[in-house]
Formats: structure tokens, sequence, C-alpha cells
């Protein structure tokens, strides 16, 4: 028998009644978010003073509450974030969840005290990343849903940080964090929490050569279910395994929650019912069993809506009453003018209760009454365990049972309510960067990013080009004279033996001459500095930049130069520049923005991989071809046309342009490089992106 820690349930409490069914029908711990910075912004979610009542509510019952303040801010936003730091210190919550190292940095500086908890937008889902955010302090890190559980124990082998893991609901196609697709489809930004589930849509993937094309849903894959699996879990080092849903109603969430329950104590629980609560034909564990296939995909059928229907109205007597859960001991103390009862709970606190009605001669020991009398805590969240003695003070005498019901009514409810009692974490004043200004208007360095060494033009237009950038993989490839201008490109995704390949790439380019190496990843930040130590290091598309304080954070950690998120409007970007920020920043001024980055392939859905040439498309209803390529175990998803700024550089407020090639061949990359060193037109259909319009 396994001796690994039981672990944490952690259940979603997307409104007030979804809190209150996580918490009477068992979970240990409730995530969930205010009315702004949340990463699910259509759930009901808490104001400030309700956010309080909540805390209070889960407090007197032993329950972790997690504020999740897990969307990337804006520079206008960093105040107001701010503002929610204080009002999670000030519910005492038990810890927050971020994504941005701008709330992280928010935290550290006002409430210590508070735990920080990296969300899986982190995109944290190897044991570097994992160790890089134990070194800069956080507690906890929630990993990426793409992991086995034989990954999941390798990280646990390779840091003392604690491990979260979704367990149940809903999976995005894309690695949390690295999705642009419904910000460039639609301007809701996934990583802002205004997600429109562009995945679920309908996607056609063309088969074989000889096969045609098959009108399907390749972006949306089945529910994850895993709470079979908790004790490998918990064997692999998990210390809380997460419902998601926060989107779901109460229903929902009381029959994971129970499910959960049953599944850690050993007990049988009702799949088919929890599938019949929510799912999309079904669920997948693929991921933690390292079976990643098309059997993964599935959509939210007529047929699945109809036992949903079915099985809710029966699910609410699981969090109909209170779960009794928080141990109580209780003395009695006996005098001549009355009895005094003394409750106290696990943490010492005691509440107190007083009869004046002087105890009667005993006919018999009345004490066997008073405990049964005592034993009748259903209806409040206390629970006297059983063989747990009475403790009596003084001769016992007899009182009626009415007497002691009123005792022990009055003084749960005295016990009760110092549990609620507001526990706040001391709070300071935030030292926020002020904005920067923008740059005098001039027209910007060119950067270019190409996906591969075969994609360079000839030399004469790289002439005009200040810096390069090609994945590691392609050092081996790129002309010795292109080196000392050419940063090598980390791979945003790592997962399974790619982590460490990327470490002996890092280490055998290092003294190669290359201008240095683009982190794309926090786990690229503690390989560099054994592999590279000393290297420079810019940061990447991948690491999601949008304000001023966690570009400060990321100057802390050693970064050199920045590249600016693609979902940043133009007129945030002067935010991101001096004085705030003295390092150069990269704004997109060409690209085939990458709008997915996933595990899972929706190609091998028609084609399987043997003799696949590791590319194709996906077309959507419009019938838009979005281009697919797949590499390192991962598969990236292209914006069918490019964003193009080169007619427009004045209206970017950055140091350099960046040209980012990743489909094109040589010659078109050369045509694009000419359109910007002439500041032209572009010569076919493209996007301006999110510049001027912004996300929501």
């Amino acid at each position: 028998m396994s001796t690994a820690p039981l672990p944490e349930i952690l259940a979603p409490a997307g409104d007030a009644e979804a809190l209150r069914a996580a918490v009477l029908s068992g979970a240990d711990a409730v995530y969930l978010g205010l009315t702004s910075f949340s990463a699910r912004r259509s759930a009901g979610n808490f104001t400030p003073s309700q956010l309080k009542e909540a805390a209070a509510f889960c407090r007197a019952r032993g329950v972790r509450v997690y504020l999740a303040l897990n969307t990337l801010l804006y520079p206008a936003e960093l105040a107001d974030a701010a503002g929610a730091v204080r009002a999670a210190a000030e519910a005492g919550v038990n810890a927050v969840i971020v994504q941005d190292l701008a709330a992280a940095a928010l935290v550290r500086q006002m409430a210590p005290g508070l735990a920080l908890h990296g969300s899986t937008q982190m995109s944290v889902h190897t044991p570097a990343g994992a160790r890089q955010l134990e070194a800069m302090g956080f507690d906890r890190v929630i990993l990426a849903r793409e992991l086995s559980l034989a990954e999941i124990a390798a990280i646990r082998a390779a840091c003392g940080i604690q491990l979260e893991v979704f367990v149940h609901g809903a999976l995005c196609m894309s690695v949390s964090g690295q999705c642009m697709m419904s910000a460039f489809l639609g301007g809701r930004s996934g990583n802002r929490g205004s997600c429109a589930g562009s995945c679920r849509l309908p996607f056609s993937a063309a088969g074989a050569p000889d096969a045609p094309a098959i009108s399907d849903f390749h972006l949306s894959l089945k529910d994850l279910s895993a709470i079979g699996r908790l004790p490998q879990l918990a064997a692999a080092g998990v210390c809380s395994v997460k419902i998601e849903g926060r989107l779901r109603g109460p229903e929902y969430v009381a029959a994971a929650v129970d499910a959960c329950l049953a599944a850690r104590e050993g007990r049988p629980y009702d799949e088919q019912l929890l599938r019949d609560v929510f799912s999309r034909s079904g669920f997948t564990s693929a991921y933690l069993d390292g079976a990643i296939g098309k059997g993964m995909f599935g959509v939210r059928t007529a047929e699945d809506a109809a036992a949903s229907r079915q099985a809710l109205p029966k699910l609410r007597q699981l969090y109909r009453r209170e779960r009794p859960r928080v141990p109580v001991a209780f003395a009695a103390a006996f005098g001549p003018k009355g009895v005094t009862l003394t409750a106290r709970d696990p943490e010492g606190r005691t509440a107190i209760a007083q009869a004046d009605t002087p105890p009667q001669p005993p006919q018999t020991d009345p004490l066997p009454a008073v405990r049964r009398a005592l034993q009748k805590t259903g209806g409040t969240p206390f629970c006297w365990p059983e063989g747990q003695e009475l403790a009596v003070e003084g001769a016992p005498g007899y009182l009626p049972g009415s007497v002691w019901n009123e005792l022990r009514r009055t003084a749960l409810e005295r016990l009760l309510a110092l549990r609620q009692a507001p526990a706040p974490h001391p709070c300071a004043a935030p030292a926020l960067p002020a904005a920067g200004h923008k740059r005098p208007a001039a027209p910007l360095p060119l950067w270019a990013r190409f996906g591969s060494a075969a994609q360079l033009p000839e030399p004469a237009l790289l002439e005009g080009v200040e810096r390069l950038i090609l994945p590691i993989a392609e050092a081996e490839s790129l002309p010795a004279a292109l080196r000392a201008k050419t940063v090598l490109e980390l791979p945003r995704a790592m997962f399974g033996p790619v982590e460490e390949a990327t470490a002996r790439r890092i280490a055998a380019c290092a003294g190669l001459g290359f201008a240095g190496f683009e982190a794309n990843n926090l786990a690229h930040l503690p390989l560099l500095a054994q592999n590279a130590p000393g290297q420079p290091v810019q940061g990447g598309l991948g690491l999601n930049l949008t304000n001023q304080l966690a570009a400060a954070r990321y100057a802390a950690l050693g970064l050199r130069s920045l590249t600016l998120s693609p979902e940043l409007a133009a007129a945030g970007q002067p935010a991101i520049g001096p004085p705030a920020v003295e390092l150069p920043t990269a704004a997109f001024v060409y690209g085939h923005m990458p709008l997915m980055l996933t595990r899972a392939c929706p190609l091998q859905n028609v084609r399987g991989c043997a003799g696949c040439p590791r590319e194709g498309t996906l077309t959507d209803r419009k019938g838009m071809a979005f281009p697919v390529r797949c590499g390192l175990g991962v598969r990236s998803i292209y914006n069918p046309v490019p964003l193009y700024m080169g007619d427009k550089p004045a209206a970017l407020a950055a140091d350099a342009g960046l040209a980012y090639f990743t489909i094109e061949s040589a010659a078109r990359a050369g045509a694009v490089l000419r359109l910007l060193a002439a500041h032209a037109p572009f010569d076919g259909a493209f996007t301006r992106g999110l510049y001027f319009k912004g996300t929501s």
C-alpha cells in the first residue's frame, strides 16, 4: 500500500453557489476569481466584499481559498491589479495564483505572507521550469495538462516545490499560456480570461494525398477525467488535484468533488454519472497515460446535453447540508449553580456556553446522555470524533436533554463565529514603476526570425537585418559568417526528452560565436545559467510580455532584450520603454502568428504519423486555411494571413521591428524583407493584428 500523502482536492468556485457546493460536498480547497484579472472572466466571480465573505465561510470550515489573479496585465492596469492583491490580503486568502510576473511581483511587494502559485498559464512542463519557479519564491506550480505520470514524477524528483495537476474538466487544445487563436480570430484573449472557444468550432483536416478532406472538430478535445488515478498521482508527488470548471454549475462541482473523495478513499465512484453531468463524447486521460492519439478528440453532442439535464437534479443532495469536517472537543464543568460547556477546535480556539439551571442529583450516570446530546452536531461543520472523551470537571449532575442541546448549539455557533473572524495578511503599498514614454519616431532596425536555415534569402538581403534569430536545432546549418549576429531560439515547449536535448545543444553552442540565446519559457533560464553562463539572453514570444513591471522582473533575471507580445496594442507599447525599462524591445512587424502550440496532433486524426510530411492545413468554416507544422513533439498552428506593419513603423513604440518567418520559402522571405526595407504596402492579404483594436 502506498504511503504517499493524500492529495488536496481543489474545486472551482465560479460564483457563491458553486463555492457552497464545493465546500459542502467536501473539497479541501477552492479557487475563485475577482470580477477582474481572472482567467474565467465570464464566470460570476466575486467582488472584494464578496471575497471576504467567501473566505470567512471557507475559513470557518477549514477549507483553503486560492485567488486566481491569472491573466496578463496591460500597462494601465497595474494599479488596479495592486488593488486586487490588497483585496486578497484583506480577505485572508491562502494563496494567489498568477500568470504574469508583474502580478507575482505585486504579491511579493505588498503581501509577502501570501503563498504564490504559478498558474498553468505559465506553461511550466519540465523539471527546469519548476526549479525556476521555486528559485523565484513560488510555493506551488500548477503543471501543464499535457504531462504524463512519468513526466510529473520526473519533475517531483528534480525540485521541492509543491505540484498541482488538473484531474477533471475541460482540456484546451493548446498548451495553456501559448494560445492566441481566440485573440486573433475574435479579439477575445484567452490570456486575458475571455477565450471565445474558437477551437470548439469545426475545422476540417486534409488527409493523405489520395484521401478526401474530412469535416470534423480537429481542435476539440474530450474533457479530462483521471479521478481514478489519484493513488498514482499521489505516488508521483502531486500534492493537489484540481477540478476545472469555474464556468460550470454547482451540481457539476459537487459531483466531481464527491468522486474525488471516493477515489482518494479507495471507494468506487460513478464515472457514468460524471460523464452525464458534463462531457464531450466521454473522457480522456491520454496525456497522463502517455497515449496521445485521435481517441482524445470529441465534441459536446445533443445526447450529452440531454444526459446532463437528467443527471443534475439528483446531485443537489450532495450539497444540501453541512458536511461535518471540523473536529471539536467538549468539556463540561458542573457547579452548584449551573453547567459550563466549552467547545475547542483543532487550532485551540474555545467557545463557552453556560446554563444557569442547577444540575439535579442523578438517578443514574448522566454522562452517556450528555455524550449523545453533544454528538448531535448535524447542520454544522463540526463533528465530535468517535471515541473522543468528554472532559468533566466537578460532580456530574442531571440536566434535561433540551438544556444540553441548547448548550451545544450555542457553543458551536460561537466557535463558528470565532473561526470566521477576519485573518488578513499585512499589506504594504505597491512600488509601481512609472510608465515609459514613446521613443522618437524613426525607421525601426530590423530583426528577422527564420524557422530554418533553408528559409534564409540571399546574403545581400540579410545585410540590412540587424539581428537574426533561428531555432537552436538549426545552429549547425547556419553559415559561420552569420553567427556573430544570430541569436539561437530555444523551443517554447520541451516535453519528454526535449529539455535534456536542449540543454546539450546550449552547451554545444555556447562557445561557437553566436550572439546569444532567446528564452521562450522560464525553464530556459536555469538551462542557460548552467550550460552557457554569461551569454546574452533575450526574451522571446513565449514569455508573453505585456507590461513594464514584468519587463523589469525579466531584466532582474538577466535578460538583455525583450519581445513584446503581439496581443499588446500599439498604444500600450510606450509604457515598456525608458525610463521604466531600459532594455531594448522588439515588436512584430511581419509574420503568420503562431495561434496554437499543441502536443496532441490534429493531422494524426486523418492520416496517422507514418509517412507524414510533418505539415498540413486545417480549414475553418469560412474556408480559411491554417498552416500546421510539426516538430520537437509539438505542433504549431499559424494564422492564415500574416500580420504586417512594414508600412506603419511609426505606429510602434519599440526599438526594433521583428519579422517572424515560419512557413515561407526563402524566395518569399526575401520578397517580404524587400517590402519591409522600403516601408512599402503589403503585396497580399494581411492583418494589422491587435495593434489598433486591442483585446478584451
